[in-house]
């Protein structure tokens, strides 16, 4: 589905590397039409991102995927993006070094962000502010 900023935007595709894109590309027009500057709508855009791609790596393992949705819109005085999946959740391994960094970025980037863990799946709330604090 196509949106625009002054819409909800509701995109629900199947969580692989190569349909990623398709999302993102979705929700970079959907974020130039709010009135968030760019610079903020590129941090909207990358934090979804890196939720939607640690859906596609950790609650699919297997490389063959599953679906993720993303929910965006704007409320009164804030932008609000949810990715949500339905696979299952992969705490992170200590002895990672490298990889490991993306609930840490999208926390960094967001405003307020918050993971929730069901049985049926992982839900990421991002909120971003409209107007400066």
């Amino acid at each position: 589905m196509r949106s625009t900023g002054g819409e909800e935007l509701h995109l629900r595709l199947w969580a692989t590397a190569d349909r990623l894109a398709e999302l993102r590309k979705e929700l970079v027009r959907w974020a130039a039409a709010t009135p968030l500057p760019e610079e903020r709508q590129e941090d909207v855009v990358l934090a979804a991102y890196e939720a939607m791609a640690n859906a596609a790596e950790h609650a699919y393992p297997d490389g063959e995927g599953g679906p993720v949705q993303v929910t965006a819109r704007c409320e009164a005085d804030e932008l609000m993006v949810v990715v949500a999946d339905e696979g299952r959740w992969k705490p992170p391994d200590p002895h990672e070094t490298i990889r490991g960094r993306g609930r840490s970025m999208i926390g960094f980037l967001a405003d307020s962000s918050t993971t929730v863990h069901h049985d049926d799946g992982t839900t990421v709330e991002m909120r971003f502010r409209l107007a400066p604090v």
